[in-house]
C-alpha cells in the first residue's frame, strides 16, 4: 500500500478537469496545470456561445480571465515527474497484481485497495479517493479493521451466550419431553388399571343386586307357593265336609239324621295367609341411591371432566360455566334434537280426579288454570290434591318418553311421581313434588330454576322458557328438562333407578296456566284446549 506522502503527492499530479494523471501537461499564464487536450477541449466549449454574447477565456481552478487564448507551453518538468509517477505506478500495480488476489483490486480502476470509505462503507483505491470519496470520511485498513474486530468479538461473545442458552433451553424441553410420556404412560396406565377395577366392581355389584333380587324373588315365591298349597288343601278339606253337610241334609229320616250330626267333623279355622306384596325396590334401596350418584358422575361430571376446554377468545384461559347448571347433551341443532326427541312424544291428559279444587281444566282436559272461582260448583269425586297440584292420567314404565308443555308465567312446578304422592299439604311447603324419593320437580321461578328430589333443591342459572319439554328414558333412568327456544337448551337431568310407573305431575300458583301440547300429524307441537 502506497505511503501518505507518496499518496498526497500523486494527488497532485491529476488534473482537476479529466481526475487522471497529467497527459501531457501545460502551464497557463496564472500557474495552474492542465492535460492540453483537456484545456483545450474546456476553451473550446467557452468559445461556443451564442452570438453577441462576450467570448473569454477562464482558467478552470482560479476563473481568472484572458482576453485571448494564451499559448500552451509543455511544463516539461511536472511532465518528467508525471512520467516517473507513471513508471513507478505501473511497477507498483504489475508487483501487486501477481501478488494480490482479484478481490483485493479496485473492481472500478483495477487499483489496489489501499484505504475504507467510511461513508460509503467500502474499501477504495486512490483513484477513488480523488473521484468518489474526496469529501468522505476515510480511514486505514488496520484502524477500521481494529474497530471492525471489536464489533465481531463481542457478536461472537454474544452468539456463544445465546447458543448456550438455547442448548440449556433445548435440554430442558428434552427432558421435559421425556418427563411427559413417562407421567402419561404411568397416567395412563393407573387410568386403564383404575378402570378395569371399576368395571370389575359395576359388574360384580350387579351380578351380587341381581342375584340378591333373585333370592328375594324365590323366597318370596317359595312363601306364596306354601301358602297357595294349605289353602288348597284347605278347600278340599271344606269340600268334603260340604259334601257330606249335603248329603245329610237330604236324608229323610230324623233318626238317622240325629245319629249321624256329631259323627260330622267339624270344618277347622286355621288363619288363612294373606296376600304378600314383594318390595322387591326395597331390598336394593342403599344399591339404588349408589347407582343414581353414579349414574350422575358417569354421565355428568366424569364427560364434562374430560372434554376439551374451549378457548377464550380473549386469550385468558379456558371459559367456565356461568352457573351451576349441568350439561349433559352436548349442544345440537333445535332441528336434530328436538326432532329426535319428538320421535318418543306422548300425549297427556290431566285427571280431573286429582286435580285441586282451585284448578280448572279444559273439556279436553289437556289446560289447567289456577283461579278462586274453580272451586264453586265442583262436587268431590275422592281424594284431591291439598296443594294446587294435578296429575296426568298416563303413567310411563319402561322405555323412552316425551312431552311438552306451555306455562303462562313462572311459579309453577312440573315433574313426575310415582302413583303414592302425598294428597295432603306438607308442613312449610306450597307443593310436595319433589320432597321425597318417589318424585322429582322443576321449579320455575322469577329469576332461576330450582331442581327438586328428597327435599333438596338445586339451584340452576338458565334463561326462563315458556315452552318446556320433558324426556324419561326409564330405562336408563334419565329425566331431563329442556327449554324450547331458538334453540332447544338442556335445563337439568335426574339420574335415578325407577322402579314403579311415573305419572307427570304439575303445580300451579295462583293465576297461572299450564298447557299440554299435543303433537299434530301435520308436524308441530300445538298447545290443544
Amino acid at each position: 500500500m502506497a505511503s501518505p506522502v507518496s499518496q498526497k503527492l500523486e494527488e497532485k499530479l491529476v488534473c482537476s478537469i479529466c481526475l487522471e494523471l497529467f497527459s501531457m501537461p501545460v502551464t497557463l499564464p496564472c500557474g495552474h496545470n492542465f492535460c492540453k487536450d483537456c484545456i483545450n477541449n474546456h476553451w473550446q466549449k467557452q468559445e461556443q456561445v451564442p452570438t453577441g454574447a462576450e467570448k473569454g477565456y477562464t482558467c478552470p481552478e482560479c476563473r481568472r480571465g484572458f482576453e485571448q487564448c494564451p499559448y500552451l507551453e509543455k511544463n516539461v518538468t511536472l511532465c518528467s515527474v508525471v512520467e516517473l509517477a507513471r513508471d513507478g505506478e505501473a511497477r507498483v500495480s504489475g508487483r501487486e497484481r501477481s501478488d494480490v488476489a482479484h478481490g483485493e483490486l479496485c473492481p472500478q480502476h483495477g487499483r489496489p485497495l489501499e484505504l475504507y470509505c467510511e461513508d460509503e462503507r467500502r474499501c477504495i483505491c486512490c483513484v477513488c479517493t480523488v473521484r468518489q470519496c474526496q469529501r468522505h470520511r476515510r480511514v486505514l485498513f488496520e484502524e477500521e479493521r481494529s474497530k471492525k474486530q471489536a464489533l465481531l468479538k463481542e457478536s461472537l461473545e454474544k452468539a456463544q451466550e445465546e447458543s448456550e442458552r438455547i442448548e440449556q433451553v433445548m435440554q430442558k424441553l428434552e427432558e421435559q419431553t421425556c418427563s411427559i410420556k413417562d407421567s402419561s404412560e404411568r397416567l395412563k396406565s393407573v387410568i386403564q388399571s383404575k378402570f378395569t377395577l371399576l368395571k370389575k366392581a359395576l359388574e360384580d355389584c350387579q351380578w351380587q343386586t341381581v342375584a340378591s333380587i333373585e333370592q328375594g324373588q324365590a323366597a318370596a315365591l317359595g312363601r306364596m307357593e306354601e301358602g297357595w298349597s294349605l289353602l288348597k288343601d284347605r278347600l278340599d278339606v271344606l269340600g268334603q265336609h260340604r259334601e257330606k253337610a249335603q248329603h245329610l241334609l237330604a236324608c229323610p229320616n230324623h233318626r238317622t239324621f240325629l245319629q249321624e250330626f256329631p259323627l260330622l267333623p267339624s270344618p277347622e279355622n286355621p288363619e288363612v295367609p294373606l296376600p304378600m306384596e314383594f318390595d322387591a325396590a326395597s331390598m336394593v334401596k342403599p344399591v339404588t341411591e349408589i347407582l343414581t350418584d353414579v349414574s350422575r358422575l358417569l354421565l355428568e361430571d366424569l364427560p364434562r371432566a374430560v372434554a376439551p376446554k374451549a378457548p377464550d377468545p380473549a386469550g385468558q384461559g379456558t371459559v367456565q360455566p356461568a352457573g351451576p347448571a349441568v350439561k349433559v347433551v352436548a349442544p345440537l341443532p333445535e332441528c336434530q334434537l328436538r326432532a329426535e326427541l319428538l320421535k318418543d312424544h306422548r300425549n297427556l291428559t290431566f285427571d280431573p280426579k286429582t286435580a285441586n279444587k282451585y284448578l280448572e281444566l279444559s273439556k279436553s282436559n289437556r289446560k289447567a288454570r289456577h283461579g278462586a272461582e274453580a272451586a264453586c260448583g265442583q262436587e268431590e269425586q275422592g281424594p284431591r290434591f291439598e296443594p294446587w297440584q294435578v296429575l296426568c292420567t298416563q303413567g310411563y314404565g319402561h322405555g323412552h318418553h316425551y312431552w311438552e308443555v306451555q306455562v303462562s308465567n313462572h311459579s309453577v312446578v312440573l315433574g313426575v311421581t310415582y302413583r303414592n304422592l302425598p294428597w295432603e299439604r306438607q308442613q312449610g311447603h306450597k307443593f310436595n313434588i319433589g320432597l321425597d324419593g318417589g318424585s322429582w320437580g322443576l321449579q320455575v321461578r322469577e329469576d332461576c330454576y330450582l331442581a327438586w328430589h328428597k327435599g333438596q333443591r338445586e339451584k340452576i342459572q338458565e334463561r326462563l322458557f315458556k315452552n318446556l319439554g320433558v324426556s324419561l328414558d326409564y330405562g336408563k333412568g334419565l329425566l331431563s328438562f329442556y327449554g324450547l327456544g331458538e334453540r332447544t337448551q338442556l335445563i337439568h337431568s335426574f339420574h335415578n333407578v325407577f322402579t314403579e310407573p311415573l305419572y307427570p305431575v304439575f303445580w300451579l300458583c295462583e293465576g297461572r296456566t299450564v298447557t299440554l301440547c299435543q303433537w299434530e300429524s301435520t308436524g308441530g307441537a300445538a298447545p290443544l284446549h
